[in-house]
């Protein structure tokens, strides 16, 4: 995180970083180990926010479990690795499109093109939370790698204002921007190595501080167990293959009979890997999973069988 004695009077993601100076006299190789040594920052960055992560992870599970929802809000980069983030739910974890999503200022079309000059306007990320009836039950987490988005302060304003749970996340210190919320989540990876393209380091931290966040609410919400993805949706080739694998890996059925038991749940690993570890028929077994919340280690537990 090295910077220019004349960066003084710029926030740090717009410090210029003199491992990368000259970098357009460098060849392809140098380039290329530049940008490696480079990204060990985010890996050092997450670390160093572990405790911030583990509260906003724990808090954002009570609130889902309290039928609340995670929104992600952001423009640019930001904007889009909540999008990516949220989108990927669903697939991974079977979750209604409705449980996390993803707001970009500028909507579906700045996926994929620039709307910079939305990311000045506070009111509308206030109109774009209650166009989806955002409430005190759900969750917001504000992106914002300068800390200073005028898009995303007004929605963190308008989540505190109705008692939502508030989280944050940038890549500047507090010198550099004040951020009030539940849960300040900073994500410290110093000046990038093409100045102020915060699609870099900063994007990179923040896309595993997402892929953490939401991979650990998901595991205790009860949609893994032991490391296997029991809720994926098994909507095509690739992931009705996976599921097969995780009934041979853990309850040692055939491929014949996962398939069979895929088939008589409607699609479903988790009833069917409680079918069976149990003996259960399909109803008894739905019973016992809405019983334990959706948790099939709670369940198997209650039937004294252990696996895994």
């Amino acid at each position: 995180m090295i910077n220019s004695v004349n960066d003084n009077y710029r926030i740090l993601t717009e410090h210029i970083n003199l491992t990368s100076i000259d970098l357009d006299t460098k060849s392809t190789n140098e380039i290329v180990k530049i940008f490696s040594e480079a990204d060990k920052e985010p890996q050092k960055a997450v670390e160093n926010s572990i405790p911030e992560i583990v509260k906003a992870i724990d808090l954002i599970t009570l609130r889902l479990q309290d039928n609340g929802r995670l929104f992600y809000i952001g423009t640019g980069t930001s904007g889009r690795l909540g999008v990516l983030d949220a989108s990927e739910c669903p697939p991974t974890f079977c979750t209604n499109p409705d449980l996390v999503q993803g707001i970009i200022a500028g909507g579906i079309p700045s996926l994929t093109r620039s709307s910079e000059s939305l990311e000045d306007i506070s009111e509308i990320a206030i109109s774009d939370l209650k166009d989806r009836n955002f409430s005190n039950r759900d969750v917001l987490i504000g992106i914002t790698a300068s800390g200073r988005t005028p898009y995303v302060f007004g929605a963190l304003n308008y989540s505190k204002s109705i008692n939502a749970l508030t989280i944050s996340i940038s890549s500047v210190p507090e010198t550099d921007s004040t951020l009030d919320n539940d849960i300040d989540i900073r994500l410290i990876t110093g000046p990038e190595v093409l100045a102020g393209s915060t699609r870099l380091k900063a994007g990179t931290a923040t896309k595993m501080a997402l892929n953490i966040i939401s991979t650990s609410v998901m595991i205790k919400l009860g949609k893994v167990y032991g490391n296997r993805m029991i809720d994926l949706s098994v909507s095509n080739d690739k992931l009705i293959d996976r599921a097969i694998g995780i009934l041979f890996d853990i309850a040692s059925v055939d491929k014949e009979t996962a398939v069979q038991l895929l088939k008589d749940t409607n699609g479903s690993v988790k009833l069917s890997l409680l079918i069976a570890l149990s003996g259960m028929d399909v109803i008894d077994a739905k019973q016992l999973l809405n019983d334990s919340k959706g948790n099939l280690r709670t369940a198997l537990t209650t039937l004294n069988v252990i696996k895994l």
